[in-house]
């Protein structure tokens, strides 16, 4: 649905390289370096560009839940992390922030 946030999905192979592409962004807003970076499930929103709300398992029993804008093709744009969320964990739902 246009505008709406979809269904939560687990992880798929395209959505964990957009969530690579922002792994830089994440570790310097959060001021942390992280061995661990793998998506675990997703939901998105169609916009002008796609935004993803992404939980992803950094090590251990430690979680985040990321928020990143996939602009259309069309503006060359990349990738951007809008905003993200510390101390989440494995049973937290991936929702709007």
């Amino acid at each position: 649905m246009l505008g709406g946030l979809g269904e939560t999905k687990p992880a798929t192979p395209e959505i964990q390289k957009i969530v690579d592409k922002v792994k830089p962004q994440f570790e310097k807003k959060s001021n942390e370096k992280y061995d661990s970076f793998e998506l675990v499930e997703y939901r998105r929103q169609v916009v002008a560009g796609t935004v993803y709300y992404v939980k992803v398992h950094l090590g251990d029993d430690r979680y985040a839940h990321l928020k990143i804008y996939e602009p259309l093709p069309h503006t060359n744009e990349s990738m951007k992390l809008m905003d993200y969320q510390t101390g989440k964990t494995k049973d937290d739902e991936v929702d709007y922030f």
